[in-house]
């Protein structure tokens, strides 16, 4: 696990694919940025601790967004210091109304557990983590309450999932809405503007060529665009291996049938593929065993990308 102080006090911790990146500020009141998926919840108990840092004294979680990698920790933590935490206004209605199809949940099949949101974050209002100031951005296309936080003094972008260095997170367009797309862009054109030394993104890496890392994401949605197949299939991808993460290991002989009890895998098939699920699901499983991405184990599956 890769960590280190970003600013004084204020540590990136990253994280692999199943739980998101996250920043953790060192004080007699400390402050949290994302809190990873519910299943790997010891590791990131651990990863605070190691800094010095006792849950119990959590002052502050702050979200990027309501996705399950992101907010795993918060309801074990807020039981554990009653902190508060604060999300984008549209994620504060998600878990105030106990959306859990807005925040993907139960269309992924994902594990989480609700918690109470405290405080409403505005597109534009600046927000204490310590001494260090940020500033609120929406950033929606990924996710509909996503933010970014961005500290001018500094020209550190923490960037959640609105942009990666080499990859974009998963669209879905079923939940997140037919203009998600074109919202995407828009997020990418406000990152574009800003003055930016080193991007901290919700997986992976920092980088700090974040132009080039803009152009490549400008790259794909413009495919997406221009081929909407390219969308479905990069879900379905993406989607199958963050199963295999939550899950260790599945049986591959129920495998197909498990995703045909989902949401997510037949309706990605009937929009974009015609709905012929054993037909996209063998392309899709053929690709990954060839390259090595997913194998076989008495009986078994599992995915070789980190978690």
């Amino acid at each position: 696990m890769f960590k280190n102080e970003i600013l004084e006090d204020l540590f990136f911790i990253e994280r692999g694919y199943l739980s998101g990146n996250h920043f953790v500020y060192r004080s007699k009141a400390p402050i949290l940025i994302d809190t990873g998926y519910i299943s790997d919840f010891n590791e990131t108990d651990r990863s605070i601790t190691r800094l010095g840092v006792n849950l119990s004294d959590i002052s502050l979680i702050v979200n990027t967004h309501t996705h399950c990698d992101h907010i795993g920790g918060n309801k074990i933590i807020q039981q554990k210091s009653g902190c508060d935490i604060a999300l984008h206004k549209a994620g504060k209605y998600f878990i105030d109304t106990q959306d859990d199809w807005s925040t993907w949940w139960r269309y992924y099949n994902q594990e989480a557990d609700f918690f109470k949101c405290t405080q409403a974050l505005e597109d534009g209002e600046i927000i204490a983590v310590g001494p260090h100031k940020f500033q609120v951005i929406y950033t929606p296309g990924h996710a509909s309450d996503g933010i970014v936080l961005y500290n001018s003094r500094e020209k550190i972008l923490i960037s959640s999932d609105a942009l990666w260095e080499s990859d974009v997170a998963v669209m879905t367009l079923r939940v997140e809405g037919s203009m998600a797309l074109f919202h995407m862009l828009e997020s990418l054109q406000k990152l574009e503007s800003l003055d930016v030394k080193i991007v901290y993104p919700g997986h992976g890496r920092p980088f700090d060529d974040i132009k080039k890392a803009i152009s490549k994401s400008k790259e794909k949605i413009e495919r997406y665009l221009l081929c909407r197949e390219t969308v479905g299939d990069d879900l379905i991808k993406k989607i199958m291996v963050y199963t295999l993460l939550m899950k260790k290991t599945v049986k591959e002989n129920t495998f197909f049938s498990d995703l045909m009890d989902t949401y997510w895998f037949k309706e990605t098939v009937e929009l974009y593929f015609n709905g012929e699920y054993e037909r996209k699901y063998n392309e899709i499983m053929n690709t990954f065993l060839g390259r090595g991405v997913i194998k076989r184990e008495n009986g078994g599956l599992f995915t070789t990308i980190k978690p």
